[in-house]
């Protein structure tokens, strides 16, 4: 129950910010949002200046760190785009790691974090979600994304942690790892990266234009003059050169790619069957997600030319239990529908055990596809793969 208030909340949340409600109450709200997105500025302003003059520094595991991030929270994209560096990586001979915070991750029993904070009986430990060899976690404890990367990825290491400088340490000391992908890690400045990649989604590229918590914007649009490298996601052909006018006022030299989120097949949540995208083409379906950008999903199924005709949407992240799962199937058997189709992210967080429906459920697979800046790419994954010859300082992990 407190769970579903917590989502139910933080709709009501995003859609005052986004100014789908309306009314005094919700204005209101978004006036006194707006004040405290001032206060945020400032800290986040004051924070990077104290990392700029190293009054706070960031440290180097000894390996070589490339950051993923974004200016906004969520619905970038993120996600496929590491699996995609991370894979080619790996493809090149580097040994891979990517560090996680584990957004979601179900926490250890109320006991054992007391002993950790207030008895300091046990040192607090980086969960390994795929040690290179094995898959270790389930989503539960690891959180979707890196349960969903670790899942999709062999050869790769997979770890969260919420201080990513330990995870980074015992990527290098324990796992031999030399490339450390920071998921996420853009206002993440403990870590000392060597490229910084930001996203742009290109269907809300700064959010409402509003820092948090009026807005989605964790940083300043000016802020994207720290990138390296900058993804314009979702671009799906689109013509994209006022963005990247607008980008270039912000940042002249970045190297900047512009990609898509391509669709690869289907796949049975339950049976692993797989069905080409064909399939699709005049089936009733039902669309069932919990990500930022839900109308993006959606609208790709549909472009894929099937007919929707049920939906639910829920928070980001949320965790699907069996009645939820349950009361929407029967919608759909109600209706005689063809399918249940669902992201693939979302598909880690349903119930394990498949439903009493004869209704298939299915999850879309994605790949990051290349439209524009492939030469930036492979300049990237040069750039990476042979870096300079500097010898970074070791660390102790304790």
């Amino acid at each position: 129950m407190a769970s579903q208030q917590l989502d139910e909340f933080e709709q009501f949340a995003i859609d005052v910010i986004l100014d789908r409600r309306k009314g005094k109450r919700a204005s209101l709200l978004r006036f006194v949002l707006w004040i405290l997105s001032g206060v945020f500025r400032r800290i986040v302003t004051f924070r990077l200046w104290l990392f700029s003059k190293r009054i706070l520094k960031s440290r180097s595991p000894g390996a070589l760190v490339i950051s993923i991030g974004n200016l906004t929270v969520g619905g970038t994209g993120k996600t496929p785009v590491v699996e995609k560096l991370a894979r080619t990586l790996r493809d090149a001979g580097r040994n891979v790691a990517i560090l996680s915070r584990g957004y979601k991750a179900k926490k250890p029993p109320l006991l054992r974090r007391l002993q950790r904070k207030w008895l300091g009986l046990e040192r607090r430990k980086t969960r390994v979600v795929h040690d290179g060899e094995r898959l270790l976690l389930d989503s539960r404890f690891a959180g979707d994304e890196p349960f969903m990367l670790a899942r999709s990825l062999s050869n790769v290491v997979v770890l969260v942690d919420k201080d990513r400088v330990r995870a980074a340490l015992e990527a290098v000391q324990f796992f031999g790892c030399d490339t450390l992908l920071l998921d996420d890690g853009m206002q993440y400045a403990t870590l000392r990266r060597r490229i910084e990649i930001c996203l742009i989604d290109r269907q809300a590229p700064f959010g409402n234009e509003y820092l948090l918590p009026r807005g989605t914007l964790r940083e300043p649009p000016e802020n994207l003059k720290r990138a390296n490298y900058i993804f314009i996601t979702k671009s799906d052909d689109a013509d994209n050169h006022l963005l990247i006018e607008r980008i270039r006022r912000y940042n002249r030299t970045a190297g900047i790619i512009q990609c898509t989120h391509k669709a690869l097949h289907l796949k049975n949540l339950y049976t692993g069957e797989e069905l080409p995208l064909e399939w699709l083409r005049g089936k009733h379906i039902g669309a069932l997600s919990g990500i930022a950008r839900p109308e993006s999903f959606e609208e790709k199924l549909t472009n894929l030319g099937s007919l929707m005709h049920v939906t639910a949407r829920f928070a980001d992240h949320h965790m699907f239990s069996e009645k939820e799962l349950t009361e929407f199937m029967a919608r759909c058997e109600r209706r005689d529908l063809d399918a249940v189709v669902t992201t693939e992210k979302d598909s880690v967080r349903f119930p394990h055990r498949q439903p009493a429906s004869d209704v298939p459920v299915l999850f879309l697979r994605v790949e990051i596809d290349i439209l524009g800046g492939q030469e930036v790419w492979d300049d990237l994954i040069h750039r990476i793969c042979n870096p300079p010859p500097v010898r970074l300082p070791e660390l102790v992990l304790t």
